[in-house]
């Protein structure tokens, strides 16, 4: 048994972050019923890059989900939502501040037909403040949020991950949330509405430069991969033009110096507080010393003496890595048209629970009419009708 498998979650959001959170719920054991438009579905159906008539990028947030599609402008269509809802413990959505309002869909609505619901709004900005109505998308989040001016070389322009940070942190807040909402209700037996800002989860995320801000007065500057408060924590290039991150504590500048053939030098900066204090003539010094070095032979001399070192490792590099396999974070699905397709399992190792598996994605619409038969109880006749009144 899957430890969320006892709940049902009604879907309504599009694109990454929510998505992404309720992808991670329903490979835990959640039922995910997906609300789609009819005919388009989730825009992201339409991402590149393509595989047969979806996305890998709707992939890669979606698996494991039923897909309904319903037309949340027609009067029908929200009654089914509304029916829905007071079959679910959890509605999910990223609309607009007040368009489900509009539709009768809200958690004001909502939680009168289901007093225990538990309701996720996550917008851009939040229900409240100056900036409520305003549009943005995870690079505006970064932007905003400060973390991309922490990002980049020393004295270059801000840079943005290589990966939407925004959103999918988003979507951990969001689950974090849903999961925290779903326990306060077993106390109290009823519901509750989660007002989540995308951009406040990027401001949540600040934490240590907020921390130096709030002690220093520091706005900590672009340092590439160095840390802005130990030294070596950095990446350094090698012999054969490959890269490899090395982040050294007290306990491990003798055994890195001594492996380095620096021993001697090294005697001079035993604690972290000099070496920041003196960060370039030795970041200089290592920079020189690592770069007459090949990168598995600096992988195994600094193994050997336990000082912590990775390969920066590109995505190949990284899934075909037997550790990784190890693991079980490559698996797969089968989808028609496409065949067998990998994925990334969910990174839990669970004793006591069954553990995570990688699920299909849903076809658009596959599930319609058995999730509005088995859980409204619509004989076929009414959903032929609610069909051909486009609906459905």
């Amino acid at each position: 048994m899957k430890p969320l498998q006892h709940l049902t979650i009604l879907d309504l959001s599009r694109v990454l972050a929510c998505p992404f959170a309720s992808m991670i719920l329903a490979e835990l054991g959640a039922t995910v019923i997906k609300v789609e438009q009819p005919g388009a579905g989730d825009e992201t159906r339409g991402f590149e890059p393509q595989l047969a008539q979806d996305s890998a990028y709707y992939f890669a947030c979606n698996r494991s989900k039923a897909s309904i599609t319903v037309n949340l402008r027609s009067p029908q269509g929200q009654n089914i939502v509304r029916e829905l809802a007071q079959k679910v413990d959890v509605v999910v959505e990223n609309f607009p501040v007040g368009t489900l309002a509009r539709y009768g869909l809200d958690f004001t609505m909502l939680s009168t037909l289901n007093p225990r619901l538990v309701h996720v709004s996550c917008t851009g900005f939040g229900q409240t403040g100056p900036y409520a109505r305003k549009k943005g998308y995870d690079t505006v989040f970064q932007a905003m949020g400060g973390l991309m001016s922490l990002t980049g070389e020393k004295d270059g322009g801000p840079v943005k991950p290589g990966l939407p940070v925004a959103d999918l942190t988003s979507g951990l807040w969001v689950a974090i949330g849903i999961l925290a909402m779903l326990a306060g209700r077993e106390k109290t037996g009823r519901g509750a509405h989660l007002d989540f800002s995308m951009l406040d989860g990027q401001v949540a995320l600040l934490t240590l430069a907020a921390a130096r801000y709030f002690a220093l007065g520091e706005v900590p500057p672009r340092l590439g991969t160095e840390h802005p408060g130990r030294v070596p924590s950095a990446t350094f290039r090698c012999k054969d033009g490959r890269f490899a991150h090395i982040t050294a504590s007290d306990q491990h500048w003798e055994p890195l110096c001594r492996a380095l053939g620096l021993g001697e030098w090294g005697l001079g900066f035993g604690s972290n507080e000099l070496r920041v204090q003196h960060r370039e003539e030795i970041m200089k010094k290592l920079t020189e010393t690592i770069l007459r070095i090949d990168r598995a032979n600096l992988l195994q001399i600094l193994d050997e003496v336990e000082v912590p070192i990775g390969p920066v490792n590109d995505v190949a590099e990284i899934l075909a890595d037997p550790h990784v396999r190890a693991r079980g974070l490559v698996d797969s699905f089968d989808y028609p048209g496409v065949g067998e397709f990998r994925a990334l399992a969910l990174p839990y190792k669970f004793l006591g629970w069954d553990n995570p598996a990688v699920g299909a994605p849903p076809a658009l619409g596959a599930d319609t009419d058995r999730v509005l038969a088995e859980m409204l109880g619509y004989p076929a006749d009414k959903i032929r009708k609610l069909k051909s009144e486009k609906a459905i």
